[in-house]
């Protein structure tokens, strides 16, 4: 340990921290609401949209989860 702050340089829990989830409120919402949109977002296409991202990522040279990840965060087609 360096510094007394872990490997990681991260500071250790304190005292009675259980690791339990945030207790701020709509945590839990949030979460849940995350986790719908991240599912709609990567359900599977139609079929002529996903064969046309595939030819898309092997002309780039990437795999179609890196090419497929690059369009919904940026809306733009590399």
């Amino acid at each position: 340990m360096e510094n007394g702050h872990g490997a990681a340089g991260l500071m250790p829990f304190g005292i009675g921290h259980n690791g339990g989830p945030p207790l701020d409120p709509g945590a839990g919402w949030r979460h849940f609401c995350w986790k719908k949109a991240h599912a709609n977002a990567w359900k599977t296409p139609p079929r002529e949209i996903a064969l046309a991202r595939l030819a898309r990522a092997e002309a780039l040279g990437i795999s179609y989860r890196d090419y497929t990840a690059a369009l919904l965060d940026t809306g733009v087609h590399l």
